[in-house]
Parts: structure tokens; sequence; C-alpha cells
């Protein structure tokens, strides 16, 4: 599957290695460009998955503010939930397209 903001892949990697968490795809870090994304400083705490880190994408020299987001460190709880650890893996949003 890619992630891809006007014709740029942010994020790549085969569907089975993907998390669907409420209807999210979340990519592995090591599927995601990071050289495209900046971190944010919009706060956010899930109240069952934990802190969240925001990243504004860089797609040429345009800049979409709060378009990926990841939990470095969910709750152990969360991870149960989920099934998986999902630690540090991105998901992407408003105009981002994420297809097979």
């Amino acid at each position: 599957m890619k992630a891809q903001l006007n014709g740029t892949v942010l994020a790549e990697a085969d569907e089975a290695d993907l998390v669907r968490i409420e209807g999210n795809w979340y990519f592995p870090p090591a599927s995601v460009n990071r050289e495209l994304l900046q971190e944010s400083p919009t706060p956010y705490t899930c109240p069952w998955k934990g802190v969240c880190q925001y990243y504004s994408v860089v797609s040429g020299e345009d800049v979409f503010p709060d378009r990926a987001w990841s939990y470095p460190t969910p709750y152990p709880t969360a991870i149960e939930r989920v099934g998986t650890d999902f630690s540090g893996y991105v998901a992407f949003w408003k105009g981002v397209e994420v297809t097979a």
C-alpha cells in the first residue's frame, strides 16, 4: 500500500505489514519517508491509545500541517486492544491518499 500526497510517496509497505485502527491505516516506521515529515507542536492525547505526535507533510515547497500522526509509546492496554505493537507506526489523513 502507498500513502501519497500530490504524487509524492510518503510511505509504502505491504498491506500485511500495516495496522488498521479505527478505519486508519498505520504504516510501519521503516516504510515512512521521514524526510517528508516535520514534527508538529499540536498536542493531543487519545483516551485509549495515549500521547500522539502529529507531523506536517512536506510536498515540494508546500507544507501541509498535521497530515500525519503516530503514537510513539502507546498505552500497553492499547497494544493489547489492537492485538499488535503499533509504536511509532504512522497514519495519514486529509488529502493524503492511501491506496493498495
